[in-house]
Order: C-alpha cells, then structure tokens, then sequence
C-alpha cells in the first residue's frame, strides 16, 4: 500500500481544491507556461526547418551546385560535360553563359542576371523546367531571340508572353557613328515562378543567342554541376579543379548562397536556445509552487509520517505531483505545436488572402510563402528537455517535504 502512496496522493493533490487559491494559480501558471513554450518551440522549429528546406529545393535547385570556369572561355564542353559525370557524386553537367544586363520596357527599367543555356542539357542541373507558370524551355531555340523570364521580374516590368523587351548589356559597341551600349530586342517565350527571389533577378536564353550577344563564338562561360549532396560542393569542386590542372577554376553554391544557409542554421540554433530557456522559466515556477503545496500540507505529511510513510514516500509525493503539472503542460503543448506546425501554411496563406497582405515579399525574402516541416527528432528533444527540466525542478521542495519533522509540526496543530 506504501509503495503506491507517493502516486495516490500526488495525483490527487493535483487534482484537488486548495484553501490558498493563490497556489492553484501558480499551477496553472507553471503549466500553461510549459505548455506555451513547448508549442511555441516546435512551431518556430518547423518554420526554420521549413526555410531550410525550401533553400535546398527551391533556391538551390535553381542555383548550381558547382560551377567549373576556364580561362579565355571554354570551347570543346560536351567532353568534358560526359567525363565529369562519370563521377561518383556528380548527376548531370550543363553549360552556361552569364551576363548581368538591364530590361527595359516602355519607360520601366530592372536588373537582372541572363542565364544562356542549352534547354535539351538545362533540367538536368536545374529544377526551372518544372517551374513554368506559361511556355517552355524548349521555346529557346537559337536565332529567335526568345527569353523565360521569372514571375516578379516580368510582372515588375509589366509583360506577358508574346511581348518584346530590350536587353542592355555593360559592354559597348563601337561604331563610325560613336560608342553605343550594346543591346538587343528579345520575345518573351515563357515564365517562371520558383515562389523565391530568383523570380526577380533571373531570365533564361538560348546559349547560342547569349554568345552573338556577348560576342564569344563558340566558347562558354562554363559548365554547371549537379551533385547528389549539395554538401560535399566544397570539396568535389576542389577535387575536380585540382584533376583538370591549371587553366581550370571552381566556385560552388556556398558562395553565393552559403551565408543565407547559415544564418538560418544559426538562426534555428539560437531562436531553440532562447525558447528553451522560456521552457525552463516555466518548468522552475513548478518549485515555487511545490514550495508553498509542502508548507500548505505540513499537517498531512506530519500525519503520513506518523502513520508509517517514509521520507522518500513523503518526497514521491511531491515529485508525482509536480511531473503530473508538468506533463499535463507538454502534452497539451506538443499536441498544439504539432497541430499548428501542420497548419501555419495554411492559416498564414489565408490570413495573406483575406487581408489582401503579403507577410513575405519574394523581392526582400528568398521565398515568398512561409513553409512548415515537423521534424518528429525535433519533437523528441523537446519533450525530453521539457520532461527533464521539470523533473529537475520537483527535486528541492519534494526535498523539503522528506524533511519535515512530525514532532514539530504537530505540537503547534
């Protein structure tokens, strides 16, 4: 019967109404508390895993992996495109030609990077083919001057397919009349929308139409590499520097994205942090509860004690009743968390469209919709930190409690 004690009468003190209503608040308090932050953790957590996600898929489907260079331009690619790969981690190469340029139309004017590719060789580095709103990448064919512009970009300069726009790029023609900026009048064949800020910033060309426009003949700017894990950039772009020798070099994702990814990273690492000690906040007001139950209830453990319960019945008591408060809170957190976790796209996307507002603007973020992934080892951690941290908390007043002399208590009664 001893043994079942500490259970009995812990969940019961959980349970019942006290004389100091004061008490029953600070319970309350204390599990609310944990329950707010457990839920608020695993939210914020599914957010940060959402942006990192949506960087990988989105951003970095669309930026290369790897991009090998060669000095004075590269000239006989397909070879080297079939040897590279041949490697181990390397799952498709295509060319490319990079020009910074202006688009002008009617008056309005916006910067952009001109990517010239080979439509046949581009979805195999790219995920842009899977992302068009209207036309195709296979509109881009040589000599017709076609264009995919990204979503933002072709809204901000106010075109559709079918339009025409101007492409100004930083280099000069020089002709008997004078020096001249060198431009060309391109169609829109297609839109892309990636829901990322390479909407605003991005147009395709034909690779062919790109090097007349850049006057390269017959060179590349380069080759773009796809591998099947994105972190192994650094040391498989060095890996292949280092075997084509000199003439070659090599750039990966991690300098044009590997800042963004992070501060995300570290963004999630300190936002958990934080978080967690707002979980430990509430899981410590548990002590002060369990404090003022043990001198509320000195007259029963002196009692218990009398009756033949021993000082770590009396401090099981105490520690039952305040894992009971601390479990109920993350329960009903982990239970809200994960349910608003689930749902925060949603609700934020309804929000957006109800209220006619845009809480991400793809031209500021890397994405324009806020994305959600539950990590269920991320669940995990929390309940554990969570559990710990109350557990940890009962210690000193059930402490106290064990220690209460009968003798003492029971001559003021």
């Amino acid at each position: 019967m001893l043994d079942r004690l500490p259970f009995l009468i812990g969940l019961r003190y959980v349970r019942a109404k006290r004389r100091n209503h004061f008490i029953s608040f600070i319970s309350l308090t204390s599990m609310l508390g944990l329950t707010l932050g457990v839920a608020v953790l695993i939210l914020v957590l599914s957010v940060m895993n959402g942006f990192d996600r949506e960087l990988r898929q989105r951003v970095l489907g669309m930026v290369p992996h790897t991009q090998i260079e060669q000095a004075g331009g590269m000239t006989d690619w397909q070879p080297l495109a079939e040897r590279l790969t041949q490697r181990e981690h390397v799952i498709g190469a295509a060319p490319y030609i990079q020009q910074q340029g202006m688009f002008s139309v009617a008056g309005r004017n916006q910067g952009a990077m001109v990517n010239g590719i080979e439509p046949e060789w581009e979805s195999r580095v790219s995920i842009v083919d899977e992302n068009m709103s209207r036309g195709s990448l296979d509109d881009l064919k040589a000599g017709e001057w076609h264009i995919v512009l990204g979503s933002i970009l072709a809204n901000n300069l106010n075109v559709d397919v079918g339009d025409s726009v101007t492409l100004l790029v930083p280099e000069a023609s020089i002709t008997p009349a004078g020096v001249f900026p060198r431009l060309k009048r391109f169609t829109v064949s297609g839109i892309f929308s990636v829901g990322a800020d390479l909407d605003a910033n991005l147009a395709y060309a034909n690779i062919e139409d790109m090097q007349t426009l850049a006057r390269m003949g017959d060179s590349i700017g380069g080759l773009r590499l796809e591998l099947d894990d994105l972190f192994l950039a650094g040391q498989e772009t060095q890996a292949i520097v280092n075997e084509l020798g000199g003439g070659y070099r090599g750039y990966d994702w991690t300098f044009t994205r590997g800042n963004l990814f992070q501060a995300i990273q570290m963004e999630k690492r300190m936002i958990g942090l934080l978080l967690t000690v707002i979980i430990a906040v509430a899981a410590f007001n548990i002590v002060s509860t369990l404090v003022m139950v043990v001198t509320d209830k000195h007259a029963d453990i002196a009692i218990l004690r009398t009756i033949g319960a021993t000082p770590g019945s009396i401090m099981g008591i105490f520690m039952v009743q305040g894992i009971a408060i601390g479990v109920i809170g993350i329960v009903i957190g982990v239970a809200l968390g994960i349910l608003l976790a689930l749902t925060v796209s949603d609700i934020i996307a309804f929000v957006e469209s109800t209220l006619g507002i845009h809480f991400l603007d793809a031209g500021v973020y890397f994405i324009s919709d806020l994305p959600s992934q539950l990590i269920w080892s991320d669940v995990y951690q929390i309940v554990g930190a969570a559990f710990v941290l109350t557990f940890l908390s009962t210690l000193y007043p059930a402490w106290r409690a064990a220690r209460v002399q009968p003798a003492e208590v029971l001559r003021y009664e």
